[in-house]
């Protein structure tokens, strides 16, 4: 998960930060930290918002190198 690509799920979901944040169980300083790249999470939060954003139908998109390098949006089954 990148800074990047955790404004753009967050944009594709219409979340606010605060809501990424309620979902995933962390702070709102976490996200928004994260976000304006003043400082990277503990893995366990950078986990929660991934799978905070999996659950809602977006998956982190990376190369086989693990580049981050967009998103995508599940369907729904």
């Amino acid at each position: 998960l990148t800074p990047e690509q955790s404004r753009a799920a967050r944009g594709w979901l219409n979340w606010t930060q605060d809501e990424l944040a309620r979902r995933a169980s962390v702070a709102l300083s976490t996200v928004r930290d994260f976000e304006k790249g003043r400082r990277t999470p503990i893995a366990n939060n950078i986990n929660a918002m991934e799978r905070a954003f999996v659950a809602a139908g977006v998956r982190l998109e990376v190369t086989d190198e693990g580049e981050a390098v967009g998103i995508r949006v599940m369907n729904p089954d």
